[in-house]
């Protein structure tokens, strides 16, 4: 299936996913103003980012139900909270309420996120083809596209009380667009049933390692680079946005190859060959001496990180029957957006102990963790 036909077969979730990436490529271009706006240290900052892990963790847990008792309006109605959650940030005046805000925005946003992601893998089962990579790169395209317009707002003097709301429009914008309500079309597989309609635990819990580890991977740096830019190498106010812009935009370009390369090698080389780039990428921005090879870095890593998750998803859906999906891919989502969200607040408590250098050199050793991971978990058949 080509790129254009996954993408007109996925048209809600993607743009679903979009307007998830419209959110954090808004909260990452931003972090350093948000940062000086509230008078938080690293470790302070690090402690709030803790706050969207918890308030996703419950969403997640939650979504399953959600999406069986609103069918075909989950999605949709998923998606609205997303433009609510994008202004959260205005609402922080302290560290403490700052969490509180992104609390809210964790659970709204992952509510939304794994409601896609279960919809592409419905879809994936049915058309028996690979449809997570095209979808995730419109993710990474508008994260990085907000992010790079991020960067040039700040560089003209715009704050997160200016950027925020018309962010806000767009991702409404985005899921406006998205919006149908299209029944799944029946699944045609004999063997679906003998599968069980309880996930292996293995499956779970091997997959959950391999997102945890790339999700610290991907938004570590997406939180961190435009602080260690800014701060580390002494760049101007505003050029530390372009870390997150070049990360977003890198994977995008390597989520629509990855869409090409998982028919004709298979997910299993496509995540060994992606983690070797991103351990590559992360020592890269821990030994950078300037802001230009820090933004190399950042893009080699990006083009690591960039099929991990997707490629990861479609073997989790793979593994399991129709039945199981949701809770199969939901439950390991809990373990891997812990690492979404502790990845960043493991890099503010290494960055107060020691420095950020230090702590892209621990993502290199987490990132290394999912070569092991994923070669045991696709002997659970």
């Amino acid at each position: 299936m080509s790129v254009v036909m996954a993408a007109r077969t996925t048209r809600a979730p993607m743009l679903t996913l979009a307007a998830v990436g419209v959110n954090w490529g808004g909260i990452a271009g931003l972090m350093p103003d948000i940062k000086a706006g509230i008078g938080a240290s690293d470790a302070e900052l690090g402690a709030a980012l803790i706050a969207p892990a918890v308030g996703s963790m419950i969403a997640l847990a939650l979504a399953p139900r959600f999406g069986r008792a609103l069918g075909n309006l989950a999605l949709p109605l998923a998606g609205l909270g997303i433009a609510l959650a994008v202004l959260t940030p205005l609402t922080a005046s302290s560290p403490v309420t700052l969490a509180f805000a992104l609390f809210f925005t964790g659970a709204a946003v992952a509510l939304a996120d794994m409601t896609a992601n279960v919809r592409i893998a419905q879809l994936e089962a049915r058309r028996r083809m690979h449809l997570q990579s095209v979808n995730h790169a419109a993710f990474s395209l508008a994260f990085g596209l907000t992010a790079l317009g991020v960067a040039f707002a700040r560089k003209a003097g715009y704050g997160p009380a200016e950027v925020l709301p018309v962010l806000s429009l767009l991702a409404l914008g985005s899921v406006l667009i998205a919006w149908e309500r299209v029944d799944l079309p029946p699944l045609d597989d004999p063997e679906d049933a003998a599968r069980g309609a309880v996930p292996p635990l293995a499956v779970i819990l091997l997959g959950g390692l391999i997102l945890f580890s790339g999700f610290i991977g991907e938004n570590a740096t997406e939180a961190w680079s435009a602080l260690h830019i800014e701060r580390t190498l002494g760049g101007a106010p505003g050029e530390g946005s372009f870390g997150p812009a070049v990360l977003g935009l890198v994977m995008f370009a390597g989520r629509l190859g990855g869409q090409v390369a998982a028919a004709r090698i298979g997910e299993l080389r496509l995540i060994l060959t992606s983690a070797v780039l991103g351990m590559i990428g992360a020592i890269v921005i821990a030994a950078a001496p300037t802001k230009l090879v820090v933004i190399v870095g950042v893009g080699v890593l990006g083009l690591g990180m960039a099929v991990i998750v997707p490629a990861t998803n479609s073997i989790i859906g793979r593994m399991v029957s129709d039945e199981a999906r949701p809770l199969a891919i939901s439950r390991a989502w809990m373990a891997g957006l812990m690492g979404f969200f502790i990845g960043p607040s493991m890099m503010g408590g290494l960055a107060e102990l020691w420095n950020l250098r230090v702590s892209f050199a621990v993502v290199a050793l987490i990132v290394a963790l999912i070569v092991p991971a994923v070669l045991v978990l696709t002997r659970q058949r």
